[in-house]
Formats: C-alpha cells, structure tokens, sequence
C-alpha cells in the first residue's frame, strides 16, 4: 500500500479511510516514511504530525526531507500528515471559542489526535514514544492549533512549529484594546502554572498581513508573535536555547512557508552525529 515517489526516496502511505468516532467523520490521513523504512525492520523514528496535511504536496514535504537527509542536516523521521476538513471549527484553543464562536471543536480535534491517530501510528508504525521524539507543527490556523496542543500536552509533544500563526485569536472585538487584551493564548501561556518542557520555533511573514491594531508601525502577525514570546520569557524560556522566532520576508502563503519548512525541519530534528 505505500506509494512510493522513486528509489531510495522517502515513501508516503496513505491509511484506509480513518473513521474517528470523536469527530464522527472520515479523515484523510498521509504518513511520510524514512527512505530506509521498508527494508530496516528494527528502527524506530522520531515522529511529527502536521496539521493541514493536505498542503504537503503542495509544499514539497517529501522533497525537502530527502534533500535534508542527503545534506545530513536532519534526522529520519516519520511525518504523519493529517488533512484538515473544517479547519475554522477544529483549529482553535480548546475550551474557549473566538469572538466569532469559531474553534468549537478544537478540544474533540485534539483528542481525535492524542487518543485515536498517535494510538494508531504508534501500533502500525515504528515510531519513538514520548515527546522528546514526538514534534507537532501547522501553519496560520493550523499553527495556533498546534501550539495550543503542545502547550497543552507537554508530556506528548516535546518541541512545535509555527508558521504564520493566529496569534490574534482573541473572545473581545469590541475595540483595539479589548483585541489586543483578550487574546487567548497570551493569556492562556500567562495563566498556566509551572513550566512546561517545550522547545518552540516561530516563523512570521514581513508581508503575512497589513492589519496594526495599535498604529505602531508593526504588524498584528509579528506583533502577536513577538508578544506571546514575552509571556513565554516572563515564564521562564529563552530565546535561543528554547524559542526560535524568524521573522522574514514572505506571505500568509504555501510558497512562503514551503521556502521556511526545512529550517523548522532540521532545527525540530537535527541530524546527530554519535
């Protein structure tokens, strides 16, 4: 059942139709395998789900883990692409919907992903358990959805990739300071105690948009990042060693974060040598 882009390439499986009885839908789901997978039967790999994995064509996923690996700039590793159906309902922060009441399912999606695909993957692939070999990334809604479900569960993802995220999501559109001072996950960072084990890797595009609440010069998207990283430094974490945040030239588009995913890919997985 795998099908296979050429010799000695990575391999993408697509799984039998995924019935989930939490969503109470069929989901569409792509597993990207390390070229030595079919032959070497011992090995388990690190994992990542991706949110919207019905973008990983469209950004070359298979290509840039081959050309990381030829570089030997990133390590094997399994990629489980999961694509999105309604992405404004289940993308989101669990438990609290935006002003638009959008993100209602975010909570069911993640348990649809820590309770039915990682229980799935983990029985048919070889993959390393625990979150230090487990990453999570998506990009703009899907971006925020995984941030939100690394934050939340630690203890399963040990390190997360943002692109272009929603940072903006907030539950108050009455006015510019009520958007700025009630979005969620600023404030859900802020209110969570202790310190959770995460390392965190941020992309903003220069040009992801031309909104600026506050008229300072700086747009919404790298605003928004720059000031969930604050709160993430007031908790604890610094740049460099625990947060990356690259702010570039580029768009709220797949060329823009198709030119960034091997940066996020060799530094989730870096290739070490022992």
């Amino acid at each position: 059942d795998a099908a296979t882009r050429h010799a000695e390439a990575t391999s993408i499986e697509r799984l039998p139709p995924f019935e989930s009885r939490l969503l109470g839908e069929t989901r569409i789901i792509d597993v990207y395998l390390p070229r030595a997978y079919p032959a070497d039967s011992s090995t388990a790999y690190p994992v990542i789900y991706a949110n919207d994995g019905q973008d990983m064509e469209a950004v070359d996923l298979a290509g840039a883990l081959d050309s990381l690996q030829d570089a030997k700039r990133m390590a094997p590793a399994i990629v489980v692409a999961i694509h999105a159906t309604e992405r404004i309902r289940d993308y989101g922060t669990a438990y609290i919907t935006n002003a638009q009441g959008l993100g209602a399912a975010a909570d069911i999606y993640g348990q649809f992903l820590l309770a039915e695909v990682m229980r799935l993957v983990e029985t048919r692939y070889r993959v390393r358990r625990g979150a230090t070999h487990t990453a999570i990334m998506g990009w703009s809604l899907g971006g925020l959805s995984a941030f939100d479900l690394a934050w939340r569960h630690p203890s399963q993802f040990g390190t997360v990739g943002v692109f272009s995220g929603a940072f903006w999501w907030r539950t108050d559109d009455r006015d510019a300071a009520a958007k700025q001072a009630s979005r969620i996950m600023h404030r859900r960072v802020r209110e969570t105690p202790g310190h959770p084990q995460l390392r965190m890797w941020f992309e903003s595009g220069q040009q992801d948009e031309g909104a600026d609440r506050d008229g300072d010069g700086v747009i919404d998207a790298v605003q928004d990042t720059e000031e969930l990283i604050a709160e993430l430094e007031r908790k604890g974490y610094r740049r460099g060693r625990d947060i990356v945040h690259l702010t570039v030239e580029g768009r709220h588009d797949l060329p823009t974060w198709k030119r960034l995913l091997p940066e996020w890919l060799c530094w989730a997985l870096p290739l070490r040598v022992t």
